[in-house]
């Protein structure tokens, strides 16, 4: 998978895209990342890329020719990739999302906004809009980087185990939690694991499991 991402702060992602199971992707040749520098295609001298809003207010926006500009470059280098957006006006982004990304032939562009947002018009160069949460961040590298974990450990070979993902929290409809789990010692301060994943009776386990997930 080929993950192209557009941003004015490439320099916030190796730290998280080249570290655990992420680097362990790339090592395998199961993911390509690249970056894209927004002022690469800044306009003038100095490279302007916002510019105040029509109609007033604070804050300044996204110009659309670098924006449009640094994703037309992104297609050339994959045609047939996704440009993906992280904006709060977004369907909100879920597990399902994830696979669906994950299970994807082409690649993916990610756009990083930052300041206010930017202009509308982009919006026509956009294949998918997603929000992450009911709440503002500073710009679009941190629901970039959620959402670019979410998909790649989806990805077959990058986890290992065949059946890792399957019982997850979210994977069977969005709303499914995991059961809770335990490891050594059985008693920590008073507090002991269940007995019955003490049995080795997998049929009761199996059902004690069933009995203790829940939905979001």
């Amino acid at each position: 998978m080929k993950i192209q991402i557009i941003t004015l702060f490439p320099d916030m992602f190796p730290g998280v895209l080249g570290a655990s199971m992420l680097w362990k992707a790339q090592e395998r040749n199961l993911v390509e990342f690249s970056y894209i520098n927004l002022r690469d295609f800044g306009l003038g001298p100095r490279q302007q890329v916002d510019d105040t809003p029509y109609g007033g207010g604070d804050g300044m926006l996204l110009k659309p020719e670098p924006l449009v500009a640094a994703i037309e470059l992104a297609k050339q280098n994959d045609p047939e990739a996704l440009v993906i957006l992280p904006t709060p006006r977004g369907a909100v982004y879920k597990q399902s999302d994830a696979k669906e990304l994950a299970e994807r032939a082409c690649g993916l562009i990610f756009l990083c906004p930052r300041y206010e947002g930017y202009d509308e018009r982009i919006i026509e160069w956009i294949d998918r809009q997603y929000c992450i949460g009911n709440y503002v961040l500073t710009g679009g590298e941190l629901p970039v980087m959620i959402m670019i974990d979410s998909i790649v450990r989806l990805v077959p070979g990058v986890l290992g185990g065949e059946t890792s993902t399957e019982i997850e929290s979210f994977q069977q409809d969005d709303e499914s939690i995991e059961f809770p789990q335990y490891t050594r010692p059985e008693d920590f301060h008073g507090r002991r694991v269940p007995e019955v994943l003490l049995s080795g009776h997998h049929g009761e386990i199996a059902k004690w499991r069933a009995e203790n997930a829940r939905k979001a």
